[in-house]
């Protein structure tokens, strides 16, 4: 029986001392950083890992960096008022009351044009200033109304733009008439209502004394020769401001370019001394 514990212990402390050698050499090869496990249940340790935290919220996610749209802001209708309709009593509770909104801007009216009417002071009445102008302004007889009176013959004066010699020039009415009459009939769908070169810088007659060139004595605009200056082909020297006068007194459209309110000016005069002629603009 000894014999046989004996032997048992040899073996048993053979067996042990091998697991220790193999235990060791384990350790060795591992590194000190893992320490034996006790081998008693009283002496275990209970190893605590640290839990994960929790996720976060995903409204805390770098709330500074995600935009968040904001929904438009209504609109304040300030400049409206409510007003009562014209024959409700507002304290009678048994009439059902109804309100109209209205703007507090009032509603416009025709725009009128105060461009083609006199100024205050002024009237479309003047005294005719020649023999072929009537009392309107910026008006000339008709054709007829010239011929039967026996006005055939228009004068008007002119100035040398060299010697500054001041004389009076006559023009046939007829003949002068007939040229730029049969001219617009038969240039005016290529014009576009547009003066042609020879009106906007016309042939200007030469001075009797020196032969320079001379120009039509303008003064107010009132008194300007409408009828002697459409004749002699010299609406051109007139300025824009005197062009857009005519316009303005014979309802025509004046805030356009010299070369279109010139054009007018021409087809309107034609149209003064022959209604029925192919004046229409």
């Amino acid at each position: 029986m000894d014999n046989m514990n004996s032997s048992s212990f040899q073996s048993y402390n053979t067996n042990g001392d091998e697991d220790t050698e193999s235990l060791l050499t384990l350790r060795l090869s591992i590194g000190p950083t893992s320490p034996l496990l006790p081998s008693s249940s009283s002496e275990q340790q209970i190893l605590q890992l640290p839990q994960p935290s929790p996720p976060l919220p995903q409204d805390s996610v770098l709330p500074s960096m995600i935009p968040i749209p904001q929904p438009p802001p209504l609109p304040i209708y300030s400049s409206l008022e409510a007003h009562t309709p014209t024959g409700v009593n507002p304290n009678n509770s048994n009439v059902f009351s109804r309100e109209t909104v209205s703007h507090s801007r009032p509603p416009r009216g025709r725009r009128r044009n105060s461009s083609q009417t006199p100024r205050q002071g002024r009237t479309e009445s003047i005294p005719p200033p020649f023999p072929w102008a009537t009392s309107k302004r910026a008006t000339v007889h008709t054709l007829d109304y010239l011929l039967t009176h026996n006005i055939t013959t228009i004068s008007g004066e002119v100035q040398c733009k060299r010697c500054e010699r001041i004389y009076t020039i006559e023009y046939d009415l007829l003949q002068k008439f007939r040229e730029i009459s049969d001219f617009i009939r038969v240039n005016r769908f290529s014009l576009h209502d547009r003066a042609p070169s020879e009106w906007t810088n016309p042939n200007l007659p030469s001075c009797e004394t020196c032969g320079s060139p001379v120009k039509p004595v303008v003064t107010k605009k009132r008194s300007i020769n409408w009828l002697f200056l459409l004749l002699g082909k010299m609406l051109g020297c007139c300025k824009l401001t005197h062009l857009k006068y005519f316009c303005k007194h014979t309802r025509n459209h004046k805030t356009a370019a010299k070369d279109r309110v010139l054009y007018l000016t021409y087809v309107e005069l034609c149209k003064q001394l022959d209604p029925t002629g192919p004046f229409d603009i």
